[in-house]
């Protein structure tokens, strides 16, 4: 083991150096590389670089509306021009359902309209290359005839709508000018899109919330306007212009569909000097065009957008050329918006946002500041600790822990991540628990000097006996990451995947990076003693090469079992107090969790909050909350989330006026505006997460160790989850996605420590036959004591500087970071271990005692 091969000291030289080459280009702006040169980056996120974050839900109910509509218009088409004519009442639609249904008059005619109904299907496709019909179209004896939208039929519709919509939000976003932006497909029906350096994205929300489906029909002259309902293939239709009171009988049949349109502009008319739209159709449209207008002239002619008429001018004459105008009240940005709707295409269904996150420039350079000042104090902090507690092989650990940091940004690179706050928070805590692994293999160095062996037998002993325990350690945070990017969403998935890339990464550089730079330093030096033991009367040089203090002494003789009738007491009532206290008064739930709207505000004077209370107030949009948040010229507003998901825009767009008008100069920092329906969601998926995780580490302790272990595990995360709820509670420390992140880290940290503790008691159950238990337990964690208060430390000491200097987005995560540490570490001393001894008194003992017998199976490693 602690021999190396030359082909992998180069390799190992190779990776390391292969890291720094691919994190290079995070150093330089991407100009600075010629275009043909593959530069990858790490990609700045939205809240570091300011920009806006929507997520927009397809609404695909329209869909189905849309096809029973054209159901019934074809149905009622087809029957009336069939041979001979078929005749039927009752002709109708069920949106809930999902059907259309007629009855026959001559019940005789049911073979032709079934074929006539038939023959409306289309083919879907439903896997292997296998098709069937859309629609499902069945008789009765009485004459009841009911075509039925089928399952296949209607998840085929909504998956080429979200398709389309994806592709024309796209060529949207792009025509308005916004560079880098990211559109993606998320879940079934949603699309995501992140606008860097979009400040105020209410432009792009209104042409994103546009479906923009233009139409071309003819009017019915004979339809009574006054009527309640229009007649059979008809519409009755509001004027575009606002506050026109205009109506208009508009036949349903589309005589000209704008996606026939090859191209429109925004001008102003020569004439009048008013804008306007030109349009041009394709080959199929320019025929349709002339047809249409050849055989309607003296007709008035409606141009229909999204169920509004923008015009109905009469046909002069026949139009042949494939060219025309949209006149209205059109201003240059009316004009041009109109111009990009129709060059794009109409979307499919109506898209709405359900989720906004907005984050100025501003802001962005705050977080951007405060997570490198916590990066660089964490850095220092933990890189002192190390080297004065560790000596030499804490030096060495250092220079693993910053290739750790390269290797960790180069994996991010070849990614092509994008880095977010929470981001940060992961790379930092990356500094914490990246050191884990090598106090794990440097306390065990240090207990095999101690019992006599030789340098080099001692190093071997160290990192053969530490690897179980740093693989079982490392595994049950991995599993608390899976769990989190499964449920979470944005950048806590950001977070999730950095703090998973830094732990594989840290697992090869404590144990075999650090291992390299040990063999070189033993081959060149071949030195007598290792220099993990203080000795006096050392030179400067060798002292600082020795540990300079420990956090306990060597060698403990605490009898932690007394007190594990009073532990588990205490934190028993801990725990039930904070489950109380989470139902009353209750955690203090994030817009993530209870939906609503939240917006950070600065204003040029320090801030009148009566007047700006009075201003959003007048609004009448729910029960305002406003607060200073931070200085006197920054203020945090709260509004309930509207009932209907589609008002929630328009909320935004109000209030931001309000507060303009009521504090010339304002200027919104940050825009978070989320669905009650998306945040019912979140907070589902959060629980989720965290429930999976606790069975999954008591599944995977279950298996590694014996029941008992399992059951000591799982009952004691239950607690350390429960209080470090109390905890939020007691401090109301907001309960968001990020928290979530927070907790899920403290399992994983928890269970860290107590496999850790279980390893060695498992381990001295093997060794001490006849020791009691309840010594061996004390002895277990007097013996592993150093290494948990050492790794609660280097945790502890990246996680202060993100709760000192991480700002406020951070605040809440950090401190609950912090509290975490602590509990889970007591814990894992008068929690954990007092329930393996009570469960375990007798079993333990004669599990152990069959496994000496002859042909007994080994006990699990």
């Amino acid at each position: 083991m602690m021999y190396f091969a030359r082909w992998k000291q180069a390799a190992i030289l190779l990776v390391c150096l292969l890291g720094m080459l691919v994190s290079l280009p995070n150093l330089l702006p991407r100009a600075s590389f010629p275009d043909w040169f593959p530069v990858r980056q790490v990609a700045l996120g939205l809240d570091l670089r300011g920009g806006s974050y929507l997520l927009l839900e397809v609404d695909t109910s329209v869909l189905l509306r849309e096809r029973l509509e054209g159901l019934v218009e074809s149905a009622r088409r087809g029957l009336n021009q069939a041979t001979p004519r078929v005749g039927y009442t009752g002709l109708s639609a069920n949106a809930d359902q999902r059907r259309v249904q007629l009855r026959l008059t001559d019940p005789a005619q049911r073979d032709v309209a079934l074929r006539v109904l038939r023959d409306m299907a289309n083919s879907v496709n439903v896997g292997g290359g296998a098709t069937q019909p859309d629609i499902e179209v069945v008789a009765a004896a009485d004459g009841l005839i009911t075509a039925t939208v089928t399952e296949a039929g209607l998840r085929a519709k909504a998956t080429n709508a979200v398709e389309q919509s994806i592709e024309i939000v796209r060529r949207r976003i792009d025509e308005t000018g916004v560079v880098e932006a990211l559109i993606a497909r998320q879940g079934a029906n949603r699309i995501l899109v992140q606008l860097p350096g979009v400040e105020d994205p209410a432009r792009i929300k209104d042409l994103l919330g546009r479906t923009a489906r233009m139409t071309f029909h003819l009017l019915d002259d004979t339809a009574n306007l006054s009527a309640a309902t229009p007649p059979p293939g008809v519409l009755f239709l509001q004027g575009e212009r606002a506050g026109s009171e205009e109506r208009y009988a508009v036949r349903r049949r589309v005589e000209v569909d704008g996606a026939n349109l090859s191209d429109a502009r925004a001008a102003q008319d020569s004439r009048t000097g008013e804008w306007v739209v030109n349009f041009t159709f394709d080959g199929v449209g320019t025929r349709r065009f002339a047809e249409v207008t050849r055989q309607n002239v003296g007709r008035p002619f409606a141009i229909v957008l999204d169920e509004k008429v923008i015009t109905a001018p009469v046909i002069r004459e026949p139009i042949t050329a494939g060219r025309g105008q949209i006149s209205g009240s059109f201003t240059v940005r009316t004009a041009n918006d109109l111009a990009v709707l129709l060059r794009a295409g109409a979307l499919p269904a109506p898209l709405t946002v359900i989720e906004e996150r907005t984050v100025g420039p501003e802001l962005g350079a705050d977080a951007i500041r405060a997570g490198m000042i916590s990066m660089a104090v964490g850095t220092v902090v933990v890189f002192l600790y190390m080297g004065l507690a560790y000596g030499l092989f804490g030096w060495f650990a250092n220079i693993a822990l910053l290739f750790n940091i390269v290797l960790l940004i180069a994996c991010l690179t070849l990614l092509e991540a994008t880095l977010t706050l929470p981001g940060i928070a992961g790379i930092v805590l990356t500094l914490g628990t990246a050191l884990d692994a090598n106090i794990l293999i440097n306390e065990r160095i240090r207990e095999e000097v101690k019992l006599g062996r030789s340098p080099i037998n001692a190093l071997e002993a160290g990192y053969t006996k530490a690897s179980g325990t740093i693989l079982d350690a490392n595994l049950t945070n991995l599993i608390a990451m899976a769990c989190l990017y499964g449920f979470g969403s944005g950048p806590v998935r950001g977070f999730a995947v950095t703090v998973a890339i830094g732990t594989i990464v840290q697992m090869w550089t404590a144990t075999v990076l650090t291992r390299l730079m040990v063999v070189w330093w033993y081959r060149a030096r071949r030195p007598k003693e290792l220099p993990v033991i203080e000795r006096p009367g050392l030179s400067l040089g060798q002292r600082l090469a020795r540990p300079l203090f420990r956090l306990v002494p060597d060698i403990t003789r605490i009898p932690f079992m007394k007190g594990a009738r009073v532990g588990l007491m205490v934190s028993a009532v801990l725990s039930l107090a904070s489950l109380a206290g989470a139902f009353y008064p209750g955690l203090e739930k994030g817009i993530d969790f209870k939906g609503g709207i939240v917006m950070e505000v600065r204003t040029e004077q320090p801030a009148d909050l009566a007047r700006l209370r009075s201003a959003v107030s007048a609004l009448n949009v729910g029960d305002a909350g406003l607060q200073q948040f931070g200085d006197d010229r920054t203020i945090l507003l709260r509004l309930p989330a509207p009932e209907d998901e589609a008002q929630t825009q328009p909320v935004v767009n109000r209030v931001r006026g309000a507060l303009e008008e009521a504090s010339p100069g304002v200027r919104i920092l940050r825009v978070e505006a989320v669905g009650n329906r998306i945040s019912d969601e979140l907070f589902r998926g959060g629980l989720i997460a965290l429930g999976i995780s606790l069975v999954a580490m008591l599944l995977y302790i279950w298996a590694r160790f014996e029941w008992q272990f399992g059951v000591a595990g799982i009952i004691t995360l239950i607690l350390d989850t429960t209080k470090t709820i109390g905890f939020m509670v007691l401090f109301q420390v907001e309960f968001n996605l990020t928290t979530i992140a927070a907790i899920l880290t403290v399992v994983g940290f928890s269970v860290n420590d107590k496999v850790v503790v279980f390893d060695r008691m498992r381990e001295n159950l093997r060794k001490f036959k006849t020791m009691p238990l309840r010594d061996l337990v004390d002895l277990s964690i007097d013996e592993t004591l150093n290494r948990s208060l050492g790794t609660s430390m280097t945790l502890l000491l990246s996680a202060l500087p993100l709760a000192l200097f991480g700002g406020e987005t951070l605040a809440g995560f950090a401190w609950v970071m912090v509290f975490g540490i602590v509990v889970s570490t007591s814990s894992s001393v008068f929690i954990a271990a007092p329930i393996v001894l009570y469960t375990g008194r007798r079993s333990l003992r004669r599990a152990e005692a069959d496994t000496s017998r002859p042909g007994a199976a080994p006990a699990a490693r």
